[in-house]
């Protein structure tokens, strides 16, 4: 559902952006968004994209690889680089099908990544369970290992007090292993977990969120916590390996 109800009962309706610079896809993308029940902004290249973003933050991004000022895979670092929108949630349209292609968007930081052609109905399901991936805890308690706190009400991670900036995937990824510590997890039961049965993501997508998720713990000494457990999977451990 687009738009999940807030505490009042009124609708919350999600803003997505669709940065596209081919007009007619733009403002089909965006037709088909509306109808499904979002509110919509459009972006015809990197540097409006930007421009958007400051004005006013949106739900969501849709982003395409071929821009004319800049590489719609570039546009994507450049927010997950930034400490203020780093959380903000990406989806990257592409032609380029190849395996490869798709590591590198993942790796530059888009939560999921869409090939065309791909149908309205497919779209809203991958925009819905990015979204879902990103809304915040329900829990209060927090969990903390060693000096990294697991906040579940405000859903930041702190080493010591200082904010470690993850983004939505690689969150719930971190608030999953803190909550099972200690338990080894294969890629498919952590596709389950993270992504929910329902949604289609490649186990080689685990691999992408946890090199992610090393990288913003290592700048603080907790990569070493997620460790790898040989022909198993991954689990959350605060002993030696």
């Amino acid at each position: 559902m687009a738009s999940p109800r807030g505490d009042s009962g009124h609708m919350i309706v999600k803003q997505i952006l669709v940065v596209e610079d081919e007009r007619p896809i733009r403002e089909m993308l965006a037709f088909g968004l509306r109808r499904a029940g979002f509110e919509v902004r459009e972006a015809a290249d990197a540097l409006a994209a930007r421009s958007a973003v400051a004005n006013q933050r949106p739900d969501l991004l849709i982003i395409d690889w071929m821009l004319p000022d800049t590489s719609g895979l570039e546009l994507t670092r450049q927010f997950k680089r930034d400490r203020d929108t780093a959380e903000l949630p990406i989806i990257m349209l592409t032609a380029r099908a190849e395996e490869a292609d798709k590591i590198a968007g993942l790796d530059g930081g888009a939560d999921d990544y869409l090939t065309k052609p791909f149908s309205p109905r497919e779209l809203v399901s991958r925009i819905n369970a990015v979204l879902r991936r990103a809304a915040p805890a329900e829990a209060d308690d927090n969990v903390a290992f060693n000096g990294l706190t697991l906040d579940q009400a405000s859903q930041r991670v702190l080493a010591g007090e200082r904010t470690v900036p993850l983004g939505p995937t690689e969150y719930r990824m971190l608030a999953f292993f803190m909550t099972h510590a200690e338990r080894v997890y294969t890629r498919e039961q952590l596709l389950d977990r993270i992504w929910g049965g329902n949604v289609y993501v490649e186990e080689r997508t685990i691999d992408v969120h946890i090199r992610r998720l090393r990288k913003a713990l290592e700048e603080f000494g907790y990569d070493r916590f997620i460790q790898t457990v040989r022909g198993s999977g991954y689990r959350f451990s605060t002993r030696a390996e």
